[in-house]
């Protein structure tokens, strides 16, 4: 075999993204509190970028001449006064004399006062994990030590909710002497009596029943009733269990009431999880005099970002070292990348919001039952850019109406012609389902087949039993049977 290299020529075609165009991308995508945090690093990072503080406008120059020619017209005042009052301060300046020791010592300790301390003192305390809490309040239980070993690892297997995640039979092990299935056992009995009260519980009947037992209110029945009647009582079977306790279906709905103030996740008092804070991107409102609909970015405190001039004239000096403008010219560019990106950002975020707009109109004049199916490439034809730049553009973004804060994205569904020929979207059509459940007669609850029918009234009748059983589960309705007053 005969080896040779040979050279050939091709010509084609391959899309390279410049960093600059990656940068704008990102920043494209990015919510506003994640964009903050951006512009914020870059500031940290980037010698030559800035802020541009506010200027002052021409009002507020001639308030501050003002208020200074007062200021000076007061000080007149008082130094021709001064002589008159002077006696009568005789007493006044005396004691200030008197404490001028004791004054400037305080103040000397008040401006010495650690700025690091203080911002420490009024940081949040980090938050406390369940497993801390209960295991803080175990270290106080007075029990024998095998017991106290048993209930440290049973706290172990305290989920967020406060359950025990295992059975009790799989924490012992033969091969350990330090605690027994007994041991065990006892010390559940006590973690159940810790704060929040229902934790340790295995299923949610022993959690109810450990809620009812420490309460103050005598709850014998409802004990009663979950102890005996727990399935049939989640199967909203009421008549069945009034009639084998002998008792009215107004006592039994009596003690569901009372019920219902007892806690199911008792742990997540304790580990509460934090909801994410909603920036408003976008603000929509209508002009009452001409009836259209202003569409204006939020105020959202970014700053107003620019290239320090000093340094931009040191990277053109010839004189300057050729490594530092080197330096200086790669920050300036970057500089100029994330300001124009953010500018980018606006301006599409804008567009993107008024083709919005424009198309669900009936939207923002009657509510959500208006809602039209519209796809993201419609509206990437209106503004003239990309379908992956519309949903860079929308993911994360909110917007604020009359109808509240919005995420951006929810404006873009798919949807159904109804009757008529007109569209809704599938946001539109679960706000009907959700009218027709309101509506329904609690005693005699709608069942999937009953609401298909109530929406096909509407003018929606090409929908399947399943789809309306799909949507329902979505919007956490239950079944018709659960649903049933009785």
């Amino acid at each position: 075999m005969k080896l040779e290299m040979t050279g050939q020529m091709r010509m084609e075609q391959r899309m390279k993204l410049a960093p600059h165009m990656i940068q704008s991308m990102e920043i494209l995508q990015l919510p506003i509190l994640a964009l903050q945090e951006r512009i914020e690093q870059e500031l940290n990072s980037n010698p030559v970028l800035e802020v541009e503080e506010p200027q002052n406008t021409d009002s507020e120059i001639e308030m501050q001449a003002k208020s200074d020619e007062n200021d000076s017209t007061r000080e007149d005042y008082l130094e021709k006064t001064e002589d008159f009052s002077r006696f009568d301060r005789i007493d006044e300046n005396f004691k200030e004399s008197i404490n001028q020791d004791e004054s400037f010592h305080k103040k000397h300790q008040t401006e010495e006062i650690d700025k690091k301390l203080e911002a420490i003192k009024n940081t949040e305390a980090a938050p406390v994990s369940l497993h801390e809490y209960l295991s803080n309040q175990w270290r106080l239980i007075d029990a024998e030590e095998s017991v106290k070993i048993a209930g440290e690892m049973i706290i172990d297997y305290i989920d967020n909710r406060g359950y025990l995640s295992v059975r009790i039979e799989q924490l012992h092990n033969k091969d350990r002497k330090d605690f027994s299935i007994d041991d065990l056992n006892k010390a559940l009995v006590l973690i159940q009596t810790l704060e929040p009260s229902g934790v340790g519980a295995r299923d949610l009947q022993e959690c109810l029943l450990i809620q009812m037992s420490q309460n103050s209110e005598d709850m014998t029945f409802e004990q009663k009733l979950v102890k005996n009647h727990m399935k049939e009582l989640l199967e909203n079977h009421l008549p069945e269990i009034a009639k084998k306790m002998n008792c009215s279906l107004d006592d039994i709905n009596l003690a569901i009431k009372h019920m219902s103030k007892l806690d199911t996740s008792p742990g997540l008092q304790i580990v509460q999880e934090k909801n994410h804070p909603i920036s408003v991107d976008v603000i929509v409102y209508k002009d009452e005099g001409t009836g259209e609909y202003i569409i204006k970015p939020a105020n959202s405190n970014l700053p107003n970002l620019r290239v320090n001039e000093y340094y931009e004239k040191l990277s053109k000096d010839n004189n300057t070292k050729e490594n530092a403008r080197k330096f200086l010219q790669n920050n300036i560019r970057s500089a100029q990348w994330i300001i124009e990106a953010i500018e980018q950002r606006k301006n599409t975020l804008l567009k993107v919001t008024t083709a919005v707009v424009k198309h669900q109109k009936d939207f923002f004049d009657k509510g959500l039952l208006y809602l039209k199916p519209l796809p993201m490439a419609k509206i990437a034809d209106d503004v003239g850019v990309h379908l992956a730049t519309v949903s860079r553009a929308v993911a994360g973004k909110y917007i604020q109406c009359d109808w509240g804060v919005l995420p951006l994205r929810k404006f873009f569904s798919g949807g159904t012609e109804d009757t008529e020929g007109e569209t809704h979207s599938w946001e539109a059509i679960r706000a009907i389902l959700q009218q027709i459940i309101d509506e329904e007669d609690k005693a005699k609850p709608l069942n999937d087949d009953n609401i298909r029918q109530k929406l096909a009234e509407k003018g929606i009748e090409n929908l399947a039993r399943r789809t309306v059983a799909k949507y329902r589960k979505l919007m956490n309705i239950p079944t018709a049977r659960l649903r049933k007053k009785f």
